[in-house]
């Protein structure tokens, strides 16, 4: 697939670009997690064995604070590595997009996305919703909610399929012509990660973590929620305006 070849020296300088992104992303994440933990506790205060969810109060209840803070610090990483896959997707879009004397096509664009996209829009809400009632202690509006935000999930990935659906009867295919290359390559990109975090969402409620508390992992798994959709609305934007 000749058409996603990009000059060198473009290559190299967006690489840099990404580079020093990720390093201030994770510069970020880094000072975000030593400005949230606290000193170590002196040696000899907690020589039991007691794990984070085990200690309670004192210099203990510190340490353990800072334990799962390491989660999240490692999420906000991870999420750094995830920006620069789809940044080098979407230069390449632009870039391939731009190219003189192209065999650049509009495609008709598949409209289900707009209902897919407040779907996706409305699980973050209903996300957000749950971790406020597990802050409050009401257990089952935390899992209901929950639980709506994983079905919110499932009918998103259910709607891309749907799309691509629409696609093929179109007759667009992934090598029909670059541009619906692009698209199947966003949303098939995109739903894997979506993938990821259902089963992420699934096994928060369901499974018993055994070294981070049920508060740290519902927010780590909110952060790769929320993340994914900020993502995807800025797909859906460059798709829509394509289309």
């Amino acid at each position: 697939m000749s058409w996603l070849l990009i000059p060198r020296a473009a290559t190299q300088s967006r690489n840099l670009r990404f580079g020093l992104g990720f390093a201030h992303l994770s510069s970020f994440a880094l000072h975000f997690a030593s400005s949230s933990t606290v000193a170590e506790p002196a040696v000899g205060g907690n020589g039991d064995g007691q794990g984070p969810s085990d200690v309670l109060g004192g210099d203990g209840g510190n340490d353990a604070e800072a334990r799962q803070q390491v989660y999240v610090t490692g999420m906000l990483i991870a999420l750094g590595g995830i920006l620069m896959f789809f940044a080098a997707l979407i230069s390449a879009w632009v870039v391939r997009r731009g190219f003189p004397n192209t065999d650049w096509q509009p495609i008709r664009f598949p409209r289900i996305l707009w209902l897919n996209t407040l779907i996706l829009a409305t699980s973050s809400i209903t996300l957000v919703f749950s971790r406020h009632c597990l802050a409050a202690r009401r257990e089952s509006e935390f899992r209901h909610w929950w639980h709506v935000t994983t079905i919110l999930g499932t009918l998103f990935l259910a709607g891309q399929l749907l799309a691509w659906r629409q696609m093929f009867v179109a007759g667009l295919f992934l090598v029909t012509n670059p541009n619906s290359s692009f698209f199947y390559v966003f949303t098939a990109a995109h739903g894997l990660h979506i993938l990821g975090g259902l089963a992420a969402l699934v096994f928060a409620v369901f499974c018993t973590p055994k070294r981070l508390t049920r508060e740290t992992a519902t927010r780590v798994v909110a952060l790769y929620w929320h993340f994914l959709a900020a993502i995807w609305v800025l797909i859906f934007a460059m798709l829509a305006l394509e289309g």
